[in-house]
């Protein structure tokens, strides 16, 4: 039996939420959630490569509950932030796109979210950090 020093599972809950305060005390300031900021950054990158995804495809790109995100994105859509339009293939969804409000705004945030991870990650030896993206992306 592993104890919690050597659990992986428990080593990466406690590491998640430490990261995770660290972001929401950077978005703070900006008035965003952790999951307003990832929709919001997810849908403005998705937006600058030509691409303008349904709720649906949002939710699965950032790895989110389709409620949740619903949720959110009206949220979102509220604060003036994204904006949503039929799509001229399919009356019945809607696309997403980011306000000039959420153009300004997704940048600075995404600034911010990476000098938290700079910071953060930036404490890991480079080869270690590397490694540690590697893993995290064949996880993920």
């Amino acid at each position: 039996m592993q104890t919690p020093d050597t659990s992986p599972g428990f080593l990466l809950w406690r590491v998640t939420l430490r990261w995770q305060r660290e972001i929401t005390a950077a978005l703070k300031p900006l008035g965003l959630t952790h999951v307003q900021f990832v929709l919001l950054a997810t849908c403005w990158w998705l937006n600058r490569s030509g691409q303008h995804p349904t709720q649906v495809a949002l939710a699965d790109f950032a790895g989110v509950d389709v409620k949740m995100a619903s949720q959110v994105i009206r949220a979102l859509e509220t604060a003036g932030l994204l904006g949503r339009e039929v799509d001229p293939d399919d009356s019945r969804a809607r696309r997403l796109h980011t306000t000039p409000r959420g153009d300004d705004l997704a940048p600075r945030a995404i600034a911010l979210v990476e000098a938290v991870d700079q910071d953060f990650f930036g404490a890991l030896p480079a080869t270690t950090g590397a490694a540690l993206t590697r893993a995290l992306r064949g996880l993920s």
